[in-house]
């Protein structure tokens, strides 16, 4: 398996990818400039990879190496020795079911050795933990991520062999290759544990029979202010029962007349929570975590990292984010190819499980070697 990795700027354009790459396989395309939304974007990779199968996502934040980029188009091109690769999209208004969504996706790829499937989604009219529901029909691993928006939540995009689109699933199946996957969070539980009593989907109105606002202003203090902002460094965990393991929910938004909170997945009714809270180091470590654990039966050597890491992440380690990153590549080999981009979920199993669940707040990543 071998990489090349260039890019689109404003201000210079494409840069002139060396001749090899014409053997490409896939490319995979993170963004977050507005160009990635145009047909000419993708018109170009197609005429640069006519056999490729493409795929890629709006970011909110794009990863190459260890570096992270805004308002660029980072593009890296791969050409498998033995292993190969196949797409299928769906483009779907968010009033559709979206684990029937899922489900009808997974019919449509070839099972004959499939080893891995990753996904991209739209970020905003999709709900991620109902996708990941209808993903669990495949029998293998799954991971992948929602498309971002910057910090904007305004439109999110996803290209899958054709011109980026909102509404927009993809599936990328890989065959013949050895994939393995890290999801680790930092964040640690505080405070007491409470009954969410009244939501619908990701929108949360009482907790405890209290207004959820009410709730989570008091135990912010001075900080409930500067909600929503402030919500980000305060995330929720969530279990469906005592026995289930937790997973993260983000705070999206706040409504005063409502006390409600909408979150960035599904809070069921009935399901068990308690704030989260965090450090800069806390969510470095984890992100080595993420790497050990998704190398560990790769060959760091030749092996292409998938990286999807929370957007949330980033506004909390502001200017030092790139070190999460680099705390991943130190973990790999200096010759392991690096990219993805930061999201608005993570899609990823458990440990010592291949059910995927929609998670938020995680470094999760994706080891692909031959």
């Amino acid at each position: 398996m071998k990489s090349n990795q260039f890019r689109w700027t404003r201000n210079g354009g494409w840069d002139t990818p060396p001749l090899s790459v014409t053997a490409t396989g896939l490319v995979l395309v993170f963004s977050s400039s507005d160009y990635f939304r145009t047909p000419e974007c993708y018109e170009h990779l197609r005429s640069v990879f006519p056999t490729a199968d493409i795929l890629g996502c709006s970011s909110s934040g794009s990863i190459t190496g260890t570096q992270i980029y805004d308002d660029t188009v980072e593009v890296t091109a791969i050409a498998f020795e033995r292993g190969h690769t196949g797409v299928v999209w769906m483009d779907v208004p968010g009033s559709e079911d979206p684990a029937g969504l899922s489900k009808g996706l997974v019919e449509e790829l070839e099972r004959k050795d499939l080893k891995h499937v990753f996904v991209l989604s739209d970020g905003l009219t999709v709900n991620g933990s109902e996708l990941a529901r209808g993903l669990v029909t495949l029998g293998v691993p799954v991971t992948g991520g929602l498309a971002g928006d910057g910090v904007e939540f305004g439109s999110t995009w996803v290209m899958a062999n054709g011109p980026a689109a909102q509404h927009r699933v993809a599936l990328l199946g890989l065959y013949g290759v050895t994939v393995t996957t890290g999801c680790y969070a930092g964040w640690r539980e505080f405070g007491e544990e409470s009954l969410v009593t009244h939501s619908v989907g990701n929108v949360v109105y009482e907790v405890d029979y209290e207004p959820a606002l009410r709730v989570y202003t008091r135990y912010l203090g001075e900080l409930a202010k500067f909600l929503p902002g402030s919500g980000l460094v305060f995330p929720l965990s969530v279990r469906a029962n005592l026995q289930e393991e937790p997973v993260i929910r983000t705070l999206l938004a706040v409504d005063q007349k409502e006390q409600s909170l909408t979150f960035a997945g599904d809070v069921p009714e009935g399901s068990f929570c308690r704030l989260m809270g965090t450090e800069v180091e806390r969510l470095i470590d984890s992100s080595g975590k993420a790497a050990d654990a998704a190398m560990s039966g790769c060959k760091p050597e030749n092996a292409l990292c998938l990286v999807v890491s929370c957007v949330g992440r980033r506004l909390v380690m502001g200017q030092m984010t790139e070190r999460e990153l680099q705390a991943v590549q130190k973990r790999l080999s200096p010759t392991a190819v690096m990219t993805g981009f930061y999201s608005y979920g993570e899609l990823a199993p458990f440990r010592n499980t291949e059910v995927c669940r929609l998670h938020n707040q995680t470094m999760t990543i994706t080891s692909i070697c031959e």
